[in-house]
């Protein structure tokens, strides 16, 4: 009777606490920020929208590194030097760094479009008129609030963030370990009780007591849980306007040779020297240069596939005693129809006689090296850089990594790109066929 009761007991409090956590998890829908008083708004909490908050710092603090002197080095004297974006994007560097400008402002556009939603939820008049002032600074450098910080205030806004982001993901973390903890004891007091499952039960019980003190922290003491509306969407805010001003004095599209509030803490800031000029429609005219010619691969959404391709290539060139008759069969399979046309004119006259020439085999290895040496860098940055973008659109707010589209096959030329795959598969085909032939020999 004693362990009944004491069974009863737990459930009821199981119960209980199940319905306190759901209450913390989900936000309340029956007010909203249009009914609510200003009063009360000003006490709202980011709650549940802590973790896009977070994403949108994180986005935010990628975008900040990215324009570090040391990154706008690698940039200028690597990124773009890669000899595949010379020989089949650009080789006119003020091309590339343009690109590469509207690329980031596309990226911070994405971000500021996100902030703008959340800062309807503010009190504060001026947070809520953050798109229009938004695009007001873009186009005129209009700051009327001066949001935007000196390079010293945005490191330590910078580090602030990176706490934020920090404490929030672990939050994240706990909160999702606490729910797979109360499932599996409320799991535990469904089923028939014995003296060992009631050790066990009330180990469990005590452990999750102990994780809800954690998550309990996390929310009130260090993650953006109990933050307000108007201290996190000001934190964007600044920091974007920041940024916004950051890649116009790096890249030289302010009227004035450096920005003074950002070069206030530089010793040496870095600008990159474009053709890049302000506009009335600055981050439009910004967008429109992210739209590919119609003689690359992004014109005729090719990219994705021909990078597919290639690293299906890079794999049988280094492996070509185990690429099987099937194996070619599905590779020829998947050629679009200008590179099927563009082999088999390439192919004509090859003869098996051809194929037992081992020095022209060792020629064809170290032709392929040399192509793939062009063109596998930006395949693989056109994969990474395609889940990437694909996981963003999910999820608006998920920061992405060191890829630009300069690296990737979207701004190539398709001429010269299958031009390059079908040097690729023929070498391919002769080295196969002088493999069929030794091994025949042998």
């Amino acid at each position: 009777m004693a362990l009944d009761s004491w069974l009863t007991k737990m459930r009821s409090a199981i119960s209980t606490s199940f319905q306190s956590v759901r209450s913390t998890m989900i936000p309340d829908t029956t007010a909203t920020a249009t009914t609510l008083p200003l009063v009360s708004r000003r006490k709202e909490n980011v709650s549940i929208l802590a973790f896009e908050i977070a994403g949108l710092m994180s986005k935010l603090l990628h975008l900040w590194l990215s324009l570090s002197d040391a990154s706008l080095s690698r940039l200028r004297n690597d990124t773009i030097a890669l000899p595949g974006v010379q020989k089949f994007i650009s080789s006119d560097e003020n091309f590339l760094l343009s690109l590469a400008c509207a690329d980031l402002i596309e990226t911070l556009c994405s971000a500021a479009a996100s902030i703008s939603a959340l800062s309807r939820r503010c009190a504060d008049p001026s947070l809520r008129q953050f798109d229009l002032l938004f695009k007001d600074f873009a186009d005129s450098d209009c700051d009327p609030y001066r949001w935007t910080m000196t390079w010293k205030e945005m490191e330590a806004k910078a580090k602030k963030m990176n706490r934020y982001v920090t404490a929030t993901a672990a939050l994240y973390k706990e909160m999702d370990e606490l729910a797979e903890a109360e499932r599996g004891l409320r799991k535990l007091c469904s089923q028939t009780f014995s003296a060992g499952k009631v050790v066990s039960a009330a180990g469990s019980q005590q452990r999750i007591f102990w994780q809800r003190q954690d998550v309990q922290y996390l929310k009130q003491r260090a993650s953006l849980w109990c933050c307000s509306f108007d201290s996190a969407v000001a934190l964007l805010a600044r920091s974007s306007f920041t940024i916004l001003a950051r890649i116009k004095q790096v890249f030289g599209i302010n009227d004035k040779p450096t920005s003074q509030i950002l070069s206030a803490a530089a010793v040496h800031p870095t600008t990159i020297e474009t053709p890049a000029k302000k506009s009335a429609n600055f981050l439009e005219t910004s967008s429109a240069m992210l739209i590919p010619p119609g003689s690359t691969l992004g014109a005729a959404a090719l990219a994705a596939h021909y990078a597919s391709l290639i690293v299906m290539m890079e794999r049988m060139m280094w492996e070509p005693k185990a690429v099987g008759r099937e194996v070619r069969e599905e590779l020829y399979g998947i050629l679009p129809w200008s590179v099927r046309a563009l082999l088999r004119a390439r192919l004509k006259g090859m003869s098996l006689v051809e194929a037992a020439d081992a020095g022209l085999a060792a020629e064809w290895r170290v032709t392929m090296r040399q192509i793939m040496d062009w063109l596998g860098p930006i395949a693989h940055g056109t994969i990474r850089w395609q889940g990437e973008s694909s996981f963003e659109r999910r999820s608006a707010a998920v920061p992405r990594a060191n890829v630009l589209l300069l690296q990737t096959l979207y701004f190539a030329n398709r001429e010269k790109v299958e031009a390059a795959i079908v040097e690729l598969l023929v070498g391919l085909n002769y080295v196969w066929r002088f493999e069929l032939c030794q091994s025949l020999e042998a």
